[in-house]
């Protein structure tokens, strides 16, 4: 596991991009590094403002909206990313995914237990949701949640500050972490409000973190 810190999103996706496309494996149509983890020292500095990267903050918003609701159904998010389409039966009239991250959250009341577990004991280390399920495989034929786990914590260091610790089993650093990283800390954010603490630090983690080939020039191109 190689760690980094960074100031913020921004500064994390910048580095990391030219460090894979220097430094990563060609891997299935990727460029990949593997079993990396860094830390985002400001979370709700989320924005990434990067001008050849172009991304889209009113879709991030659309998303976390729709995560928020817990709705599985990806009728209306499919009609703003094309990518959504192809994570559903299309046999299914709800066209139900298991990649929104809220209903994956809010199943068997995930989140409301473990905040009331840290409200009861700040420093438990039982505060775990779980998204990606491996008890479940038979329900990932058509899409696989990329985040595995999201743990929240305080330090007796630091008891004020909740932090959070996403592990992921797969990572595309263009639209994945750059989308993800925001909905997460606007979830640190919720939860530490919810619990009357401060935003600490989030660490991010991935088995397999990567960049696409159609991505390769994405900042020539852009620049």
């Amino acid at each position: 596991m190689r760690y980094n810190s960074f100031k913020d999103s921004q500064e994390a996706f910048e580095t990391l991009y030219g460090s894979i496309l220097e430094h990563g494996q060609e891997y299935i149509g990727t460029r990949a590094i593997f079993d990396v983890g860094f830390i985002i020292e400001n979370p709700m500095e989320n924005k990434i403002d990067t001008p050849w990267r172009k991304w889209n903050q009113e879709y991030a918003d659309y998303e976390w909206e729709w995560y928020l609701s817990g709705d599985q159904s990806a009728a209306g998010i499919e009609q703003r990313a094309k990518i959504w389409s192809r994570m559903y039966d299309i046999n299914d009239p709800q066209k139900k995914v298991n990649s929104n991250y809220g209903y994956q959250w809010q199943r068997n009341n995930q989140l409301s237990k473990i905040t009331e577990k840290l409200r009861q004991d700040p420093f438990t280390r039982q505060a775990v949701v779980s998204i990606y399920d491996g008890k479940e495989l038979e329900l990932y034929d058509y899409d696989t949640p990329c985040t595995t786990t999201v743990t929240f914590y305080s330090t007796p260091d630091a008891p004020k500050n909740l932090n959070m610790s996403v592990n992921m089993r797969s990572n595309d650093l263009v639209f994945g972490f750059c989308n993800d990283q925001y909905f997460f800390s606007n979830l640190q954010k919720m939860v530490a409000e919810d619990l009357g603490l401060e935003v600490g630090y989030y660490y991010h983690h991935a088995t397999n973190l990567h960049i696409y080939e159609r991505h390769y020039d994405l900042k020539q191109r852009n620049s």
